[in-house]
């Protein structure tokens, strides 16, 4: 059995930083691509991020490129986001994603339960 849970969201004023934490448990070894993907409140989800097994390729969403960074460290089965200069419009339930493959066409096949991030103005 595999789970993916979202912790670190939360309020924040415009311009400040909050950093999400995504903890597996279970199979760990079929989470070979991991991303991370948002909807905010009336819009469809969207992609935010993602990163290989390794760790050395990342890709981001032109709306948040030069402020998110994602990271992981597979010795604690974690995925994170440093999210900076968080604007209002970054406000939405954040979502991990986790992807068995490690090449070809992407296939996220395991989600988390989400969580709330609000940037007030």
């Amino acid at each position: 059995q595999v789970q993916l849970v979202e912790s670190g969201g939360g309020l924040v004023q415009a311009g400040g930083s909050l950093r999400l934490s995504c903890a597996a448990s279970g199979r760990t070894f079929s989470f070979a691509r991991m991303g991370w993907f948002r909807r905010a409140p009336g819009k469809e989800r969207e992609f935010v991020a993602a990163i290989n097994w390794s760790g050395d390729s990342t890709y981001y969403a032109d709306s948040v490129k030069g402020r998110f960074f994602i990271s992981r460290d597979n010795a604690k089965n974690t995925m994170y986001l440093q999210m900076n200069s968080l604007k209002p419009d970054d406000t939405a339930v954040y979502y991990c994603a986790a992807d068995r493959t490690v090449d070809g066409p992407i296939r996220y096949d395991y989600w988390g339960q989400g969580i709330q991030v609000t940037v007030s103005s």
